[in-house]
């Protein structure tokens, strides 16, 4: 009977402390897809599926050297009563790779027996939106015309990220589509979550760099959902970043001017905003930290004519060793300044390249480099400015500039006339959204 009573206890305790985390997760309008929830089969048959296929293709984690055939490669795995197909499963191991993501730790997060969470937003989107249960992970499904459109210039957005390691377009880290039969055909993908970790950020928004529609009222009316404001909501607010300023407009420059070549429009930065604790303050000037953040944000050879663009890992694993190349401070002289504890000058790490005599091409890419990581998993993504953190991210990169969006375009002119709104040629929105950027930082 004590046996029982105890046992008895224990399940009312775990019930609690699921309640507790539900409420929680439900403050933030996330939800936990549990038995009773309508997209549990579906989101248990993902993780069965994806893990299957992950598994499948560990072997090629890592590769340096993609080929036309990699980025060509579907697979299919046959799970009882449903079918998981992957596409160019090689390539998106190798971003997973060359962002420090092993395809053990990737399962972890994806497959996990725990539930995923259920995004609920005020998006207008009638796609569906998943999260990891750690929140690191998002998953969204996408129409058949939009994952063609990705994987048609899949090529392309490498080379963008190989040029441009920290580019801030937010990481596609695998394509699948899930098949049951007579019942269901569903594509997603899966991305890194530009808002990991969550805990501390306060507000969400969606820019785009107009003002037709772009206000969200941030009172939740008692609704259990995330308001993600937009840019009327952000007048009069700047993103404060110091040093960084120049480096981040060019990088969202870079980033446009690549969308408006795949004549894409639309697409939105995402933005939140976090205070740095006074700890946080002081750490980041540490000379540990600034070690451990230069060698994420620096992989110069000592040769650079000699590196193959195809075998540059967009970002150094933080456990190997900070190279002795132009930006750097030399090996000797880390470890002198380490055992007396002193500090380095974020001004030297970030000072202007050497004359390498390198192509103008490379000498661009090692300045790409400069930009100095925080000692984040989502480092990428994660700005640390004057007193602020911030969680950047460029979405919704799919919507190309159509037939039917001409027409749009046409008709909001005769219904807004000399309003600002997003729907627009490429080349203007891209000028307008670097414009906003200009604008809102300091």
């Amino acid at each position: 009977m004590a046996g029982k009573s105890s046992a008895g206890r224990t399940r009312a305790a775990r019930r609690a402390r699921w309640w507790q985390l539900t409420q929680r997760w439900r403050m933030v309008g996330v939800f936990e897809i549990n038995t009773e929830h309508e997209f549990y089969s579906l989101t248990s048959m993902m993780k069965e599926g994806m893990q299957a296929c992950i598994q499948a293709t560990s072997n090629t984690e890592g590769q340096n050297t993609l080929t036309d055939e990699h980025f060509k490669t579907k697979g299919t795995q046959l799970l009882e009563g449903f079918e998981m197909h992957t596409f160019a499963a090689p390539v998106f191991a190798t971003l997973r790779h060359s962002l420090d993501i092993s395809e053990q730790e990737f399962i972890n997060s994806l497959c996990p027996k725990a539930n995923y969470l259920q995004f609920i937003s005020n998006s207008k989107s009638k796609a569906d939106f998943f999260l990891t249960y750690d929140k690191r992970f998002f998953l969204k499904t996408q129409s058949k015309r939009e994952v063609r459109f990705l994987l048609s210039n899949l090529r392309h957005y490498m080379d963008h990220l190989e040029k441009y390691p920290h580019s801030l377009l937010v990481r596609f880290l695998g394509i699948y589509k899930i098949v049951i039969p007579n019942q269901l055909k569903k594509y997603f993908i899966v991305m890194q979550s530009v808002f990991y970790p969550h805990d501390r950020i306060n507000n969400r928004y969606d820019i785009k760099g107009c003002e037709v529609g772009r206000w969200t009222d941030p009172e939740t009316g008692g609704k259990q959902v995330i308001k993600v404001l937009k840019d009327n909501n952000f007048k009069e607010q700047s993103i404060v970043l110091g040093p960084e300023k120049s480096w981040f407009e060019r990088q969202v420059k870079a980033d446009t001017t690549f969308l408006q070549d795949l004549n894409v429009l639309d697409y939105s930065l995402l933005l939140a905003q976090q205070p740095l604790h006074q700890d946080e303050l002081e750490g980041k000037h540490s000379f540990a930290d600034l070690v451990i953040r230069t060698t994420k944000s620096l992989d110069i050879d000592d040769d650079p004519t000699q590196l193959e663009p195809s075998s540059v890992p967009l970002l150094r694993s933080r456990s190997e060793e900070v190279p002795d190349g132009a930006g750097c401070v030399p090996g000797q002289h880390q470890a002198a300044a380490e055992d007396a504890g002193e500090e380095i000058l974020a001004q030297e790490i970030n000072s202007p390249p050497k004359d390498t005599g390198c192509p103008i091409e490379l000498q661009e890419f090692h300045e790409h480099h400069r930009r100095l990581l925080p000692n984040f998993k989502n480092a990428v993504h994660v700005i640390d400015g004057l007193e602020w953190r911030y969680f950047v991210g460029i979405v919704d990169i799919f919507t190309v500039y159509s037939i039917k969006k001409r027409l749009e375009n046409l008709w909001k002119n005769l219904r807004y006339p000399g309003r600002v709104f997003s729907t627009v040629r490429p080349a203007k929105y891209s000028q307008r959204f670097c414009r906003w950027i200009h604008e809102h930082t300091q």
